[in-house]
């Protein structure tokens, strides 16, 4: 939702920005999504990575699977729109956002790798794309991790090799990690993604206490609620965000919250279809303004019910589109049967 926000936040008759600094550090919300992808598949595929029942190519076909389909049916949505308003309008719909070439390379999922040309459309799946990359390395990266046996040396590899990434980052595109272009978003995911895999394996080995572990939890949450509201100081942000995520994931769950499982079920709809929404919610919504007087409490109003209007629409695309999918694919990803052994009579 902080995602959402960062993007519908220049959508009301007001740029929320200018209220407030906290307004534009959405972006944030996206490195908490790479570092917690990393955190998540450590401790839902280590065990099977290490016992040898899922190998890196069905671990990676598993994960393609999960997000391909969708990512390409929205992109289909995105086709259909641009279609249609190009006809309603009889001339190319906003040709800088929506380039063909571009839609290929993200249909692809290519558009995070360093190649020019990948803007527009669905830009947030830059993201995606580089997980792609990043899921073929997990396997590698997770045994490796497992040889470690003292808790604190897989976080501090971890943060090392953030701080590392951010040195090249600033040396070859003289700009901090945070700050990079979508189009080489392959060098913010892989430190990121690989922090949380580390932070996964610290938590299977029993560290921090469960004392310690809601310190950092309940202190990084408020350190990183105070940040957003300062000038940026994002390095800070991320260890504040670091500290949740090895916190929260080392305390247990006392009582379940059907809430949050399904949110967590539809947090991937929301994320992929949250900008094609916007495209045709905002388009009605501003020619609306143009050619209507439409009194600024109103104004304000419809961009409020953009937000459960967007969770409406991704919760639709998960039951009738996402998960459909997903279950037509579930059983071409199921492990292989071993082969029966003869049985004596």
């Amino acid at each position: 939702m902080l995602i959402v926000l960062f993007h519908f936040g220049a959508e009301g008759p007001l740029k929320l920005w200018w209220m407030n600094d906290a307004f534009a550090r959405g972006y944030l919300a996206t490195d908490f999504f790479l570092m917690l992808s990393g955190y998540v598949l450590g401790r839902a595929y280590g065990p099977a990575i290490i016992s040898g029942r899922v190998g890196p190519g069905l671990f990676w076909l598993r994960r393609a699977a999960r997000i391909w389909p969708g990512h390409l049916a929205v992109l289909a949505g995105f086709v259909i729109f641009v279609l249609v308003m190009t006809v309603l309008f009889g001339r190319p719909y906003n040709p800088p956002q929506f380039q063909w070439k571009a839609l290929a390379m993200q249909a692809a999922l290519v558009h995070a790798w360093g190649l020019p040309g990948g803007d527009g459309w669905n830009l947030p799946t830059w993201s995606l794309s580089a997980l792609i990359v990043c899921y073929a390395g997990f396997p590698w990266l997770w045994r490796a991790l497992n040889w470690i046996k003292f808790a604190i040396i897989p976080p501090v590899l971890g943060l090392g090799l953030l701080a590392g990434f951010d040195v090249l980052a600033r040396a070859w595109f003289d700009h901090p990690i945070y700050d990079l272009a979508f189009q080489v978003g392959l060098i913010r995911a892989i430190p990121l993604f690989s922090l949380g895999v580390c932070l996964a394996r610290a938590v299977e080995l029993g560290w921090p206490s469960e004392v310690f572990a809601r310190l950092l939890f309940w202190g990084g949450m408020v350190v990183f609620v105070v940040l957003l509201g300062l000038p940026r100081h994002d390095m800070l942000a991320t260890l504040a965000l670091v500290a949740v995520i090895l916190g929260g994931g080392r305390l247990p769950v006392k009582h379940s919250s059907r809430l949050a499982e399904q949110g967590a079920k539809i947090s991937f709809a929301l994320f992929v279809t949250h900008i094609l929404f916007g495209a045709i919610y905002w388009m009605l919504v501003h020619n609306l303004i143009f050619h209507v007087k439409v009194p600024l409490e109103q104004q304000w109003a419809m961009w409020v019910a953009s937000f459960p209007l967007t969770i409406a629409f991704g919760w639709a695309f998960h039951v009738y589109v996402d998960q459909p999918l997903q279950n037509r694919l579930a059983p071409y990803l199921r492990r292989p049967a071993a082969a029966p052994t003869d049985v004596a009579p």
